[in-house]
């Protein structure tokens, strides 16, 4: 398993994302108002959203990059392993 620059970020705003979840999961058992739960839900979504696309360029520009320059794998390998991550974004 490798670990990248841009990891200690994803995971701050993971981390950012799940105190907002335990606040949605609060404002539901304190009966808070739909418009104001569906905000934080849409802040949550968002956070989590783009950690997954910092994720997935970082795949791309460092270890996809890395087994093309290297040739660590096949072109069909790294050819099959882009498309399989881009489907997540």
């Amino acid at each position: 398993m490798t670990t990248h620059t841009s990891h200690p970020d994803i995971v701050k705003r993971l981390k950012r994302a799940e105190g907002h979840l335990k606040s949605i999961i609060t404002m539901l058992e304190a009966g808070r108002g739909c418009l104001d739960i569906a905000q934080q839900l849409q802040a949550v979504e968002s956070a989590v959203g783009n950690a997954k696309k910092t994720l997935i360029h970082d795949h791309i520009d460092h270890c996809l990059e890395h087994a093309v320059r290297e040739g660590t794998q096949s072109t069909d390998e790294t050819i099959h392993e882009f498309k399989a991550i881009t489907k997540y974004l």
